[in-house]
């Protein structure tokens, strides 16, 4: 094996989106490169990170998932509809993440997906529910992870410089 290519105790940069196999548009994609120290932290779905392992810097690869194995069919009942008025003003944006609990105690994440006239629409089902997806990754950096990068699992962001020459790092 290449000592540069993706292994355990290896730091890995790399770039990626998720693309809609079935309309082949980009449902999600990095801006910033994504680092972690391979098999310290699983930063993706297991399947692509099994994937990733002995790439090496330059690679590009394609892992097809299909989500309904993953997060299960869509679920219509978790799919609520309400009047606008009804909703707090701070959640009358779409992409607006809230955090609701049953009567059980239960707490689940719905994102607010749509604003016709005077209905919103809240969705408890997971974005790429029902969907199959491919993940596109592009290897940017594989290294050999310093001791600091395995013990906190990934980069280590460095702060802004605010005790004049002593930099503060960021959790």
């Amino acid at each position: 094996m290449n000592k540069d290519s993706v292994a355990d105790g290896k730091y890995v940069e790399l770039k990626y989106k998720v693309i809609d196999v079935k309309t082949n548009s980009v449902l999600t994609e990095v801006e910033y490169p994504l680092g972690y120290v391979h098999g310290v932290n699983t930063v993706l779905a297991p399947q692509v990170m099994n994937e990733l392992e002995g790439k090496a810097v330059g690679d590009t690869i394609e892992v097809p998932i299909d989500c309904n194995k993953l997060y299960g069919p869509r679920d219509e009942s978790l799919v609520i509809t309400e009047n606008i008025h009804d909703v707090p003003e701070e959640y009358r944006k779409v992409g607006t993440a809230i955090l609701m609990e049953n009567d059980k105690g239960q707490t689940k994440t719905f994102t607010v997906t749509r604003i016709a006239e005077d209905v919103i629409f809240i969705d408890g089902n997971n974005p790429l529910c029902g969907r199959e997806v491919i993940f596109k990754l592009e290897i940017l950096t594989v290294r050999d992870a310093t001791e600091a990068e395995i013990a906190h699992g990934g980069k280590i962001e460095e702060g802004p410089d605010l005790a004049g020459g002593q930099t503060i790092p960021i959790q």
